[in-house]
């Protein structure tokens, strides 16, 4: 998952009242292309339109783009990353896979911005300065129905491994509730890398809370299958990466929140090279009702590259794993995440159909660990009974990839750490026919067993046990001097 430490940018949440007007203001300013280009006649509405839902106060990014003097004194600095495509960030291919709320300039756009550089920045006359968008305060869903948020601070040193903590939240429900979105703010915006959130049963994990005198408990547990481990009833609800929207799932959908559950945030820290202090909150949404199909995480390769005996090469530039899996039924796709750590290169998805259609489904033609997102498609995707689903991800381990922590390169095989590798592609689907529901459970039951038994095999397992054994010894508290 899910660094991009600077800042994260997600989905607007516009008042569509506000939307249109900048709309037209954008495609009237850049059909006057030999006009002189002004900030308040070309440039804000560009802004307003796609940077300022984390440009502003108070948000993800490290500086504003509202006002002309915010603007003008990074004109350069905006035209470069506009014109290299690293902003807005959206690193899904345009036309392999049709997405909602696509962040991406047009060519047009990003040519006015370096014209408007070049004629020196003029601002244009005020009084037609055009409105800025209106945000929800705080909150980019509206306000939650249920708000959480960590009773204590948790610190993350200044350097070191990365850190992966778990903190359990009582959600206090008095009755079985749907969740149809989650929203996670994060208190330490540039040390929290990704979060995952699921549920277990009320006091299901107290005896491993504060046991090294912090907050919450060490370790990267498989949330969402602990019935098996003594956790009781226990599931996902979610996640949140650096670069991603909150996690909302599509009309109809949602996920179970048992009455007395604990809200489980499991957090991934990366040391920023200062102390850092984290004390999240959690906006959850309820839906209406339970809904009517039971949402699939279905990815591949197996269980993010653990199944494809993922084994880097020092020095290899072109490695590659794959992952294939045919369709046992009918399947809706509502959205497509991809995942991997620095070493990852390109990542793409196809569905060939049983006609031998090819639906592309996703293609990140750079990956760029910094930013991770989710995309939805913008009508639920059919992948018929017998589709056969291809994903193919390629890492560059070699020391031309100025991404590669490691220098000289080093092996990198399957692991948990950032410096470590993984790397799959994730849909949530549904069965189309709500009769098909039993064969994916059964289907899910056995890829499990088959992750379990590999990682034995290979000695994943072991590698994974000695990893957080030594995290746990290096956080825990000096021994009292005498």
């Amino acid at each position: 998952m899910v660094v991009r430490h600077a800042a994260q940018c997600c989905i607007e949440e516009i008042n569509m009242t506000n939307r249109l007007p900048i709309l037209l203001l954008t495609t009237a300013a850049l059909s006057l292309a030999a006009d002189k280009v002004t900030f308040i006649g070309t440039i804000a509405p560009i802004l307003y339109q796609n940077c300022v839902t984390c440009h502003r106060s108070g948000e993800a990014a490290p500086f504003a783009l509202i006002t002309y003097d915010d603007v003008k004194k990074r004109g350069s600095l905006i035209a470069s990353v506009t014109q290299s495509r690293y902003m807005p960030p959206w690193h899904a291919a345009h036309g392999y896979g049709e997405f909602t709320a696509e962040r991406s300039l047009t060519d047009a756009q990003i040519a006015a911005i370096g014209e408007w550089v070049k004629q020196g920045m003029p601002q244009g006359d005020p009084a037609k300065m055009p409105k800025l968008p209106q945000f929800t305060d705080g909150w980019q869903l509206g306000k939650p129905d249920l708000v959480l948020e960590m009773p204590k601070a948790f610190e993350v040193p200044a350097s070191g491994p990365d850190i992966y903590r778990n903190f359990a939240l009582p959600t206090g429900v008095t009755e079985d509730k749907w969740v149809r979105a989650v929203e996670y703010r994060p208190g330490a915006r540039r040390a929290v890398h990704h979060a995952v959130f699921a549920y277990v049963g009320g006091g299901a994990v107290a005896n491993r809370e504060a046991a090294d005198g912090k907050p919450g408990f060490a370790g990267l547990t498989s949330l969402g299958l602990g019935a098996a481990r003594g956790l009781g009833a226990s599931g996902p609800l979610g996640g949140w990466a650096v670069g991603s929207p909150p996690y909302e799932l599509a009309d109809g959908l949602a996920l179970p929140l048992p009455k007395g559950s604990d809200f489980i945030l499991q957090l991934h820290f990366h040391p920023t090279g200062k102390v850092e202090t984290e004390r999240s909150t959690i906006g959850i949404y309820f839906a209406d009702k339970a809904p009517e199909r039971k949402i699939y995480n279905i990815g591949q390769p197996g269980f993010f590259g653990l199944l494809s005996n993922l084994d880097i090469p020092a020095g290899e530039k072109n490695y590659s794993i794959k992952g294939t899996m045919k369709m046992p039924i009918d399947m809706l796709a509502y959205s497509v995440s991809a995942h991997a750590h620095y070493l990852g290169k390109e990542m793409k998805a196809t569905a060939t159909l049983p006609d031998g259609t090819v639906q592309p489904l996703l293609w990140i033609k750079d990956w760029d660990f910094n930013w991770q997102d989710r995309y939805d498609y913008k009508k639920p995707v059919l992948l018929p009974k017998g589709t056969q689903l291809d994903v193919t991800i390629s890492y560059d381990n070699s020391a031309d990839n100025p991404r590669n922590p490691s220098n000289p390169p080093k092996r990198v095989r399957w692991g948990l750490e950032s410096f470590d590798e993984m790397g799959g592609v994730q849909f949530i689907m549904i069965a189309a026919h709500k009769e098909d529901e039993q064969v994916m459970q059964g289907i899910n039951a056995a890829v499990i067993r088959q992750v379990a038994d590999q990682a034995q095999k290979d000695g994943t397992v072991q590698r994974i046990i000695q990893q957080l054994q030594q995290q746990q010894n290096e956080q825990a508290p000096a021994p009292a001097v005498k």
